[in-house]
């Protein structure tokens, strides 16, 4: 398996290999991994065919999985009675598109208090909120300062209700040449209750996947930077502002040896344990960052998404949906 070459990075690493019927592997680098993954836990396929799958979130008050193909602007929904199926087409920008736009459907998503969807349209190049009841749109901002943005690409919210999002070039075909670009930076940005835009960090090269702390004093952010393989960690104060950004987890070590994929989604367990995808598959990290171990299906998992009882954690990875079971997060 491509993971097995992770076994190596602790001492006495176990690793859990596929049984017929699954994919992938799960590697243990701690003993505390057991708390969270059972050692006969597999990584199964839940559907394939995507051209790049992604997003995923999960809607406690339907008792499903939405997650996403932006590529193809469709929006998909999982039950376990019935399996996957288009949820809404188009699920991003609503016109034809336009040359330039490489993805056009949304990427990152989160449900608010009111159980609306909150969505990054890479497409429409905006954050919206969808009516999962009756799929009205609502823009929420699509521009910073009078320019429009890049390409929102993930999303959360925090506790307080502030929305932190990303804006790398990913869906724009050109990238950073990109004649449809406006804005010279990509940037990390918060978006209040009352509707006020602030740039958190303009700095980054490829800022990505970000999750917030259940208490909503830490941000996470994910660098899709093959030159900065990193997840930065950075202290909010009592308005959910930055105080200061430090490192917290580095998976140059896994980019080394070849694993496929990048720092990309993350999210957080009730217990403040870290999910963040990257090199090898998902990293399950400890609030302190230890690295217990990592789940992989031999592709790039590009997001990842717990149920509402944390029993499961959702994989989507490059052109297919994955599960794996866990005892708790």
């Amino acid at each position: 398996m491509v993971l097995a070459g992770l076994a190596s990075l602790s001492a006495g690493a176990r690793l859990n290999a596929a049984a017929p019927s699954a994919i992938g592997s799960i590697t243990w680098l701690d003993p505390g991994l057991d708390r969270i993954v059972a050692p006969s836990a597999v990584v199964t396929v839940l559907g394939r065919g995507y051209k790049w799958a992604e997003g995923p979130v999960w809607v406690q008050r339907d008792n499903c999985l939405l997650f996403n193909d932006p590529p193809s602007n469709m929006l998909y929904r999982w039950r376990a009675k019935d399996g996957v199926h288009p949820f809404l087409s188009p699920s991003g920008l609503q016109s034809a598109v336009p040359p330039g736009i490489r993805e056009p459907g949304v990427n990152g998503m989160a449900i608010d208090s009111s159980g609306a969807l909150i969505a990054a349209d890479s497409g429409t190049r905006a954050i919206v909120r969808i009516d999962l009841r009756t799929r009205a749109r609502t823009i929420l901002v699509d521009r910073f300062q009078g320019k429009r943005f890049n390409s929102p690409n993930d999303l959360c919210i925090a506790p307080s209700g502030m929305i932190y999002f990303t804006d790398p070039p990913y869906g724009l075909t050109d990238g950073d040449a990109s004649s449809l670009r406006e804005l010279e930076h990509c940037g990390l940005y918060a978006l209040s209750p009352d509707g006020r835009l602030s740039l958190l960090d303009g700095s980054q090269r490829r800022p990505n996947g970000v999750a917030t702390t259940p208490d909503g004093r830490t941000l996470y952010l994910a660098l899709s930077d093959e030159r900065q393989p990193e997840i930065l960690a950075y202290a909010l104060d009592e308005r959910g502002f930055p105080t200061g950004r430090r490192l917290f987890h580095d998976m140059r070590a896994q980019q080394e040896k070849g694993l496929p994929g990048l720092p990309d989604g993350i999210k957080l367990s009730r217990h403040g344990n870290i999910f963040a995808t990257g090199p090898g598959g998902v990293h399950i990290l400890t609030p302190d960052g230890r690295a217990l171990g990592m789940v992989g299906t031999g592709k790039a998992v590009a997001n990842c998404a717990l149920d509402s009882a944390e029993r499961r954690l959702f994989l989507t990875s490059s052109d297919m949906l994955a599960v794996v079971p866990i005892r708790s997060a």
